[in-house]
C-alpha cells in the first residue's frame, strides 16, 4: 500500500477565492442582502477591502486572517490605562494588592496619546472593565449582565464580540451564535454626551459639585431622556431578509460578516449545538484566505499569537471529522500546522488518530516552516514535536531529542518529554521499564491523557499488577466518570481476567464516549481473537483499518488473524501493505519471517526474525518478550542444517524462559539429529515434565530410546571397529534422521495470536 502524500499546493488561489459566489453589485457590499449566504466569501471581500483602504464601509474591522485574535481583544475595547501608583508606606497590606500587573492594560494606545494621567473613564468604559476583570475571575454571569449593557449602549460589534464569548463559555452556544448573526449598523453611533446628573433615590448627583452642594432636589419631568441608540432587531432569516431591505441605504451587517473572530466564534458555536453542515457553511468547504498575498506558512503572525486562519483550518478540519470526511479532516489539520507551527492541537490530531504513517509523520513534522513563523524558538518546537511522533524508525534522532529537551531546555521532569520516553520503551516491549517512567508521570500530575493508556497496557502485560489495575480502574471511574479513559481501563481489567464479553461492553462504552480513540478499537478487537472468534476478529481489525488509515498495526492483526484461519493469500496481503506503512516494527517483522517459513523460504525467514531481534533493541529487561521469535530463528536454522547454529539459540531461549516446552523439544531434536541421544532423552523428559500429555515429544522419546538401546547393543558387538566405521554404520543404518513428516501428522508450536510475537508452525516428527 503507497503512503499518502500531504495534499499538494496547499496555498494556490482557486478562482474566486475557493469558489464562493461574490455577493452581488447592485447591493452594498456589506447589506444582509449581499450576506444572506452563511459562506464567508463577504468576509474576505471586507478582508480584501480593509488591505487595499478602499473599504466602503467605515465600520468594518475584519481581522487579518494572519493575525491572532489579539487585535479583536479587551485592549481595544475596554481603555483600561495604566494603573497610578499609590503613595502609601507599604505595610500592611496583602500580597495579591502589591501586584501591579494589568492584563488588560493597551500599552501602545496610552503612549501614543500621552494623556493617560488625565483621562478620565467613563460609565461605558468602566462597565468594559467589570466585564473583562469578571470573565478573568470566572464570573461569567456578572461578565453577561455588564457585557450586556455596555452593548446595548454602544452597539459596537467588538463588544458584542467579547459578550458572545461570556455565552460561550457559559455553553449558551445558541444565544451567543444569535449574537453574532444578528444585525448591527455598519456605521458608528454619534457620539454622545453622558448626562452630568443622575437620579439617586429622588437627588441629583452631579459630578462636578463637592461636598453638601452634591446634593439637590431633583424634578425627573425637567430632565430629558438619553438618547439610545436604534438596536435591530431580527428573530429569524426572514426578518433579517426585511431588515436588510429596510436599511438597504443605510446598510446593516451580521457581526460574522465583520470580523474573522467572530465567524470562527459563531462556527464554534454551532459545532458545539451539533450543526456541522451550517458550521462548514460558515466557515466554507476550504480555506477561502489561501493563497492570499499575506497568508500562507513562510509569514508569521506578526502580533506573536496563533493565526486565527490556522485556527479555522483546525476547527474545519474537527468538522470534517464529525461529517466523516477523513481524509479532508487530515488535509485541512495540515494546512493549520503549516499555517501556524503552534497550533499544537491540530498536531494531536494527526499523531494521537494516526492519520499520517510514520514516514509521513516524520517528513511533515520535518519541513514545517519553524524558523519563518518562530525564529527565537523553532529549535525548541521542532524537538518538542519530534519527541511525540512514533518510534519505530530514526531511533538515533529520536534519543537526541529527548537529551537535548532535557539537557538544554530543563526539562527532565516535564511530563509530555517523560512520555516520550515511556512510548519508546512501550515499543521495545519493555514494559517494567515504561511502567517505572508513567508511574513518575501520574505522580507529578493526577492525569495525563497520552500516558494514561501506556500505564494501563503496563499493568495489563505485567500479570502480578492485575490487583493495580483494579485499583485504577475504580479511582478513574470514580474521579473523572466522564473520561473516556476511566471505562477504557475497566475494559482492559475485564480482559485481563480474561473476561472478554464484558470487555467488550466496555471498550464499546469507550468508542461511543471518543470515537477517535484508537486503542479501544483495537482492545475491541483483541478480546475476539483471545476467545478464539478469529472471522469475528478480522472484522474488527479491518473497521480498525478504516478508521485509523495511518497505522499499521490493525493490517498486521489481520495477517496475524488470517495465519491462524489459514488463509496464506490473505495473511500475506495484510502483513505486506502493514509492511508498506511502517518497515521498523519488529513485531511485524516476525509475523512476515512466519509466513516466509510456511512457505518454504528458509533463508528470508531467518533474516526477517534476525531483523526482529535487531529491531527490538532488545534488554535484559525485555528479551524474555522475544524468546518465540527466537524459539523461530532456531527453527530456521535447522531446516537450513545449521545446527549448532540452532542449538545455541534453543539454548538462549532456556536462559530467558527455563520452562519453555518448544524450545525444549526442539532442542532435543537438534541432539537427536547431532547424534547426541542421551542429551536428546533428558530434553524430552524435561518437555514431558511441562506438558505430560504431548504425544508428538512421547512418540519422539520412544524412538531415541529405541535408537539408544540399539546403538547400545551394536556398540557391544562392535566395540573393535574403528570410530569412522560407527558413524557410517550409524548413518547407514538411518539413526537420528530428523525433518520428515510421519504420515501427514504435525504438530503447531505456540501459534496463537498473542500480544507479543507468534512462532512458526513445525513438526516433530522422525
Amino acid at each position: 500500500m503507497p503512503a499518502t502524500p500531504p495534499p499538494a499546493d496547499f496555498y494556490s488561489l482557486p478562482t474566486g477565492m475557493g469558489g464562493f459566489s461574490s455577493p452581488s453589485s447592485s447591493r452594498p457590499r456589506h447589506s444582509l442582502n449581499s450576506s444572506f449566504s452563511f459562506g464567508p466569501q463577504s468576509l474576505v471581500n471586507s478582508y480584501v477591502e480593509a488591505n487595499s483602504s478602499v473599504a466602503s464601509n467605515a465600520r468594518s474591522f475584519a481581522l487579518d486572517p494572519n493575525r491572532s485574535i489579539l487585535p479583536a481583544s479587551p485592549m481595544r475595547s475596554s481603555p483600561r490605562l495604566a494603573a497610578r501608583k499609590a503613595k502609601t508606606t507599604g505595610g500592611g497590606r496583602h500580597p495579591l494588592a502589591m501586584d501591579n500587573t494589568d492584563v488588560f492594560q493597551d500599552y501602545g494606545e496610552a503612549q501614543e496619546d500621552g494623556e493617560a494621567e488625565a483621562h478620565e473613564w467613563g460609565m461605558v468604559d468602566r462597565m468594559r472593565l467589570w466585564r473583562h476583570d469578571a470573565l478573568m475571575q470566572h464570573l461569567y454571569e456578572t461578565a453577561a449582565f455588564w457585557g450586556d449593557k455596555v452593548v446595548s449602549w454602544t452597539n459596537d460589534p467588538n463588544d458584542a464580540f467579547w459578550l458572545a464569548q461570556t455565552y460561550f463559555l457559559t455553553h449558551q452556544y445558541s444565544r451567543a451564535e444569535r449574537l453574532l448573526t444578528r444585525p448591527f449598523p455598519t456605521s458608528p453611533p454619534p457620539p454622545r454626551k453622558a448626562p452630568e446628573v443622575f437620579p439617586i433615590n429622588g437627588h441629583a448627583f452631579t459630578a462636578n459639585m463637592k461636598g453638601k452642594g452634591r446634593e439637590t432636589s431633583f424634578d425627573p419631568t425637567n430632565m430629558p431622556p438619553p438618547p439610545l441608540p436604534s438596536r435591530i432587531p431580527a428573530s429569524g432569516p426572514g426578518e433579517m431578509v426585511d431588515v436588510a431591505v429596510e436599511y438597504e441605504g443605510g446598510g446593516v451587517s451580521r457581526l460574522v460578516d465583520m470580523s474573522v473572530a467572530c465567524r470562527y466564534l459563531a462556527a464554534q458555536c454551532q459545532m458545539r449545538q451539533g450543526k456541522w453542515h451550517d458550521a462548514t457553511e460558515m466557515l466554507g468547504e476550504a480555506n477561502p484566505f489561501r493563497g492570499s498575498a499575506t497568508s500562507g506558512p513562510a509569514i508569521p503572525n506578526m502580533d506573536g499569537g496563533i493565526k486565527i486562519e490556522a485556527s479555522m483550518c483546525h476547527l474545519r478540519g474537527i468538522l470534517m471529522i464529525k461529517l466523516n470526511r477523513p481524509n479532508q479532516a487530515k488535509n485541512c489539520f495540515m494546512e493549520a500546522l503549516s499555517l501556524d507551527v503552534k497550533c499544537y492541537e491540530s498536531f494531536m490530531h494527526l499523531v494521537s488518530s494516526e492519520m499520517l504513517t510514520p514516514d509521513e509523520e516524520w517528513d511533515f513534522v520535518q519541513s514545517l516552516a519553524y524558523r519563518d513563523q518562530t525564529p527565537d524558538d523553532a529549535e525548541f518546537v521542532r524537538l518538542m514535536y519530534m519527541s511525540r511522533l512514533r518510534k519505530y524508525k530514526h531511533p538515533e534522532q529520536h534519543a537526541i531529542a529527548r537529551r537535548r529537551l532535557v539537557e538544554d531546555y530543563g526539562l527532565g521532569d516535564n511530563p509530555d518529554v517523560l512520555y516520550s520516553f515511556a512510548d519508546a520503551l512501550y515499543g521495545q516491549f519493555r514494559w517494567a521499564d515504561c511502567l517505572a517512567i508513567t508511574t513518575r508521570i501520574l505522580g507529578l500530575t493526577a492525569v495525563h491523557a497520552p500516558t494514561m493508556p501506556l500505564h494501563i497496557a503496563c499493568l495489563h502485560h505485567i500479570s502480578r499488577l492485575h490487583s493495580k489495575l483494579f485499583i485504577l480502574a475504580h479511582e478513574l471511574v470514580e474521579h473523572e466518570p466522564e473520561s473516556h479513559i476511566s471505562w477504557y481501563a475497566v475494559g482492559v481489567w475485564y480482559m485481563s481476567v480474561k473476561k472478554y464479553s464484558d470487555a467488550r461492553t466496555y471498550f464499546s462504552k469507550t468508542s461511543l464516549m471518543d470515537p477517535r480513540f484508537s486503542p479501544a478499537w483495537i482492545a475491541f478487537a483483541h478480546t475476539f481473537a483471545l476467545e478464539g472468534e478469529h472471522d469475528h476478529a478480522v472484522t474488527a481489525y479491518s473497521t480498525c483499518s478504516r478508521m485509523f488509515n495511518g497505522s499499521h498495526l490493525p493490517l498486521m492483526f489481520i495477517g496475524m488473524e488470517q495465519i491462524i484461519l489459514s488463509n496464506p493469500q490473505q495473511a500475506d496481503e495484510a502483513l505486506d501493505a502493514a509492511h508498506a506503512m511502517c518497515e521498523g516494527d519488529p513485531l511485524l517483522a516476525n509475523e512476515r519471517g512466519v509466513m516466509a517459513f510456511n512457505h518454504g523460504r528458509y533463508e528470508e525467514a531467518m533474516a526477517l526474525f534476525q531483523e526482529a531481534i535487531n529491531l527490538a533493541q532488545v534488554t535484559q529487561s525485555s528479551e524474555i518478550s522475544w524468546a518465540s521469535t527466537y524459539v523461530n530463528l532456531g527453527t530456521c536454522y535447522r531446516k537450513l542444517e545449521r545446527l549448532e547454529d540452532a542449538k545455541r539459540t534453543y539454548k538462549r531461549v532456556l536462559q530467558l524462559d527455563p520452562r519453555n516446552s518448544t524450545a525444549l523439544a526442539f532442542l532435543g531434536i537438534v541432539h537427536h539429529m547431532l547424534g547426541e541421544i542421551d542429551d536428546a532423552i533428558v530434553r524430552y523428559h524435561e518437555t514431558l515434565s511441562i506438558e505430560p500429555i504431548n504425544g508428538h515429544v512421547i512418540e519422539l522419546l520412544n524412538i531415541a530410546l529405541e535408537s539408544s538401546a540399539s546403538q547400545k547393543s551394536f556398540l557391544k558387538k562392535a566395540m573393535p571397529m574403528g570410530e569412522k566405521e560407527w558413524a557410517k554404520n550409524m548413518r547407514e543404518r538411518g539413526t537420528g534422521v530428523i525433518g520428515k513428516r510421519d504420515k501427514g501428522k504435525g504438530v503447531a508450536a505456540a501459534g496463537s495470536i498473542t500480544s507479543t510475537t507468534g512462532t512458526v508452525d513445525e513438526d516433530m516428527s522422525i
